[in-house]
């Protein structure tokens, strides 16, 4: 346990079944012109979120505009433009409701409504130039309306530079949602292969943290919890969509593991994944990280132990009497469990039309563009220790 760290976490959450009408009374509406944020899908409009939302708007004093652009894997070039519509329409906060993409998406367009050049010059990774947005950002305010990856919770905003196959993640403190309000009620629409994925990152968010050797206590207990929760009742979602105490667990799960990775970070797990779905766009986030899950953690397993244990015990394994390797296996076991419950043992890279001639250029690509994160998982990796990992996962 490391207890030399900084806790930070300013985000407001207002969480339960039927919180979203709050957003018409809250005194903490950042702003009275919204930009909207939500994804090309229709699923929005569809499902009735996006009129409930602009009429609570309304009634609560603001005006909203729409950007309805949004892909599964944000691309740059809405986040440029949806920052346009922002400034031409004079918006004062930004407002993502939708799954991580689009709340994602809002915090880089908060971002870029107020600074000037390309988003990718404030990136760190990659081919971006690591400049301070010195203009800060417009409020946000997180809706989600999946239980997968505590955007809402986090600074942290994942979009991708096509041209260049970089798929990047950057935050810090302008990018932190003002208020977020997680209703379960609006998850229960989500298909059951789409519950899986996100429960899925959720879940891999939460032991990545644990793992991170910049873990601390909060992190941890959270993390642990939302491992256990997930286990539970992902299975069960997945099953029965309706099931709202299933969704309600799960939301929180999900939220728990945004604060994990407010207060620890995800590990290269979710670097090689990145590096998967740029090259690959059709690749959905969770089905990457599951995909590459059980080869990468028995890899990291093989060779360092050490907190394994208590992820085979959030898991449900028995573990005493074991040795300490056969203890920290026996997550794998449990993972291996958990992803047959939730229907996705069957997923192969193969599948997405990935070939075994493109694993090196997707190793090279994970150090290239999220780099930093290889620094705080527990062994050190090298390209070709990438490389055997995808190539493990290929198998």
């Amino acid at each position: 346990m490391n207890l030399n760290f900084s806790l930070y976490m300013p985000t407001r959450i207002l969480f339960g079944c039927g919180k979203l009408t709050e957003l018409g009374t809250t005194p903490f509406l950042p702003g009275k012109k919204a930009l909207i944020v939500i994804g090309a899908s229709g699923a929005m409009r569809k499902q009735g979120y996006l009129k409930r939302v602009t009429q609570l708007l309304k009634s609560n004093g603001a005006s909203s505009v729409v950007f309805d652009k949004i892909q599964p894997n944000p691309l740059v070039e809405h986040v440029e433009e949806g920052a346009k519509v922002a400034r031409a329409n004079k918006c004062d906060f930004v407002l993502g409701l939708g799954g991580g993409s689009t709340i994602d998406s809002a915090k880089s367009i908060a971002v870029m409504a107020k600074n000037p050049g390309k988003y990718w010059d404030y990136l760190w990774g990659g081919s971006g130039k690591g400049k301070t947005p010195a203009k800060g950002a417009l409020p946000i305010v997180a809706i989600p309306t999946t239980a997968g990856t505590g955007t809402e919770a986090d600074p942290w905003t994942v979009i991708t530079k096509t041209d260049t196959n970089e798929k990047i993640g950057w935050g810090g403190p302008l990018t932190f949602p003002r208020l977020s309000i997680v209703d379960p009620e609006l998850m229960l629409s989500v298909p059951p292969k789409q519950t899986a994925y996100t429960g899925m990152d959720a879940f891999f968010h939460s032991v990545e943290c644990y793992l991170a050797n910049v873990n601390q206590p909060t992190s941890d207990h959270l993390a642990l919890e939302a491992i256990r929760l997930i286990r539970k009742h992902l299975p069960i979602a997945v099953k029965d969509g309706r099931n709202i105490e299933a969704r309600t667990k799960l939301a929180w799960a999900s939220t728990e593991a945004g604060i994990c990775e407010s207060l620890s970070c995800c590990i290269s797990h979710h670097s090689m994944e990145h590096a998967l779905s740029a090259h690959f766009p059709e690749v959905p986030h969770g089905a990457g990280l599951t995909m590459l899950s059980v080869a990468y953690f028995s890899y990291l397993a093989e060779r360092n132990s050490n907190r394994f244990p208590d992820l085979a015990r959030a898991m449900g394994e028995k573990i005493d009497g074991l040795s300490r390797k056969d203890q920290a296996m026996a997550f794998i076991t449990g993972l291996k469990k958990l992803i047959r419950k939730v229907g996705l043992k069957e997923q192969r890279l193969s599948r997405f039309g990935i070939q075994r001639g493109d694993l090196r250029k997707l190793a090279e690509n994970s150090f290239h563009t999220m780099g930093k994160l290889f620094e705080l998982t527990p062994i050190r990796l090298t390209v070709e220790d990438a490389a055997a990992i995808y190539e493990r996962a290929y198998a």
